[in-house]
């Protein structure tokens, strides 16, 4: 695809100028950070294996009816996406204790929730995407009580329908990050699911033997992070079982 211009550069993605109005190209790139960018490293064939297994859940989820700003995969880093306008926060769902709930209260990595539990934190680099509260979030103006409202309710279901999809390959959703978008449609508003569904993005864990199958394996040098991200697209098949030991990800057009 030739070059556009670009609109935003992140950590792990890059938004090019979309060949329509109201559309962007993003591109997964194969820079992996963690620990506020602090620990970085290029993961070979990373940004492919992200692009398939986010357009596979995202297409997944449209197909429910839950609204998003994916279109359709263009190749195999980059997708054609709906421009939305980016609310503030990072959503965090989580099922089993794990991460910064196990620090910050002392329960062991594991442990599942007495139920599933909503979080929110401000999106903002320089202040380490602090964890706030829908006082906050609604004081602030970053979101109102009905945007709150869809949010949570997007939020759930896809929760529910995701615990569902991974547990039927074999892996436990123990938590994931979403960011959500105002699409705007003439007069008309409404919230969509943005970003990217990946192991980036998500920890994953196999049901039987709890071997981590997400970014964690960087963040705690467990080695192996493409060969887990190779894994959860085969379970999801969007890689063949040959593929697996073929020495890099080789997709399914």
């Amino acid at each position: 695809m030739k070059r556009r211009r670009t609109i935003y550069e992140g950590k792990a993605k890059i938004l090019y100028e979309g060949p329509e109005p109201g559309t962007l190209v993003q591109y997964f790139k194969d820079d992996t950070t963690a620990f506020d960018a602090k620990k970085r490293a290029v993961l070979e064939g990373k940004g492919v294996l992200n692009n398939r297994i986010s357009e596979y859940l995202m297409m997944q989820l449209q197909a429910i009816g839950v609204p998003t700003h994916f279109v359709r995969r263009l190749n195999m880093r980059e997708q054609l996406i709906k421009e939305v306008e980016i609310i503030p926060l990072e959503v965090v769902a989580r099922n089993v204790a794990a991460g910064s709930l196990s620090a910050r209260l002392g329960i062991q990595e594991g442990q599942p929730l007495p139920r599933s539990i909503i979080e929110y934190y401000y999106k903002n680099d320089q202040l380490h995407d602090p964890w706030v509260s829908e006082e906050h979030i609604t004081a602030f103006g970053w979101a109102s009580p009905q945007d709150l409202d869809d949010i949570v309710n997007l939020t759930i279901r896809i929760n529910d329908f995701l615990s569902g999809l991974f547990l039927g390959v074999g892996i436990k959703l123990v938590d994931f990050k979403l960011e959500f978008g105002r699409l705007w449609e003439n007069e008309f508003m409404r919230i969509v699911l943005a970003d990217e569904i990946s192991p980036d993005s998500c920890r994953l864990w196999d049901i039987q033997t709890n071997e981590k199958l997400d970014k964690d394996r960087f963040r705690r040098d467990l080695g192996g992070v493409t060969e887990a991200y190779s894994e959860v697209a085969k379970r999801l098949g969007i890689l063949p079982e040959s593929a697996q030991g073929s020495g890099g990800p080789v997709l399914v057009r």
